[in-house]
């Protein structure tokens, strides 16, 4: 069967744990960065998701390239800065994690609204994403700029025909956020442990 614009994430996932269930730095990295190409379709809308997502996908590829071994798995980044009391500035690995985490969960509320209601524009499934995952830690300004940025959305219509070019999408963006939110949610309990869980911007 024909892959469809979600299967490179997809199969990606299947390489995040170890095989004792530890998250692993290099897949989960890889994955987040796998559905760019699908958040690339949403044009200027989801500039400043992408511009965030690769930002923080490439402090964390700068700290795991410095020692693949040490930093094999992604929780060593946090245990580390945590020990060194610097996981909340703002430029560690652990506001990377924390950040590139909290984008996650806007992406796949995004891909839920816009399965759950067809009725929907894509301003409109935007909106009710980010006040569910992103809005309470944004300042005023972060939260203005997402807003004018959320009305120059696509056309559902068009957004829909170009991301299924080929193979059941709808399917797949279904797989994908059921998949893909347990690793989410374990990254946000684990910050939690360390207190590190609400930062905000």
């Amino acid at each position: 069967m024909e892959g469809t614009v979600f299967t490179p994430s997809l199969e990606g996932m299947q390489h995040i744990r170890s095989p004792q269930g530890e998250m692993l730095t290099k897949p989960f990295l890889d994955v987040c960065k796998l559905i760019l190409p699908v958040i690339d379709k949403f044009g200027t809308a989801m500039a400043l998701v992408k511009r965030d997502i690769g930002r923080n996908t490439s402090r964390l590829e700068k700290k795991y390239q410095s020692d693949p071994f040490r930093y094999n798995f992604l929780y060593n980044m946090v245990k580390e800065e945590y020990e060194c009391k610097s996981a909340k500035g703002s430029t560690s690995c652990t506001n990377g994690i924390l950040w590139l985490t909290r984008a996650m969960d806007f992406i796949v509320e995004l891909f839920h609204n816009l399965l759950a209601h067809p009725d929907w524009s894509v301003t409109d499934a935007c909106t009710d994403a980010y006040g569910k995952t992103l809005r309470k830690f944004h300042g005023w300004i972060a939260s203005s700029s997402f807003t004018v940025a959320m009305k120059l959305a696509p056309d559902r219509k068009k957004f829909m025909e170009v991301i299924t070019c080929k193979g059941d999408v709808r399917a797949d963006m279904e797989k994908f956020c059921l998949t893909f939110p347990p690793y989410l949610e374990e990254n946000h309990k684990f910050l939690s442990k360390f207190g590190l869980d609400d930062l905000k911007a």
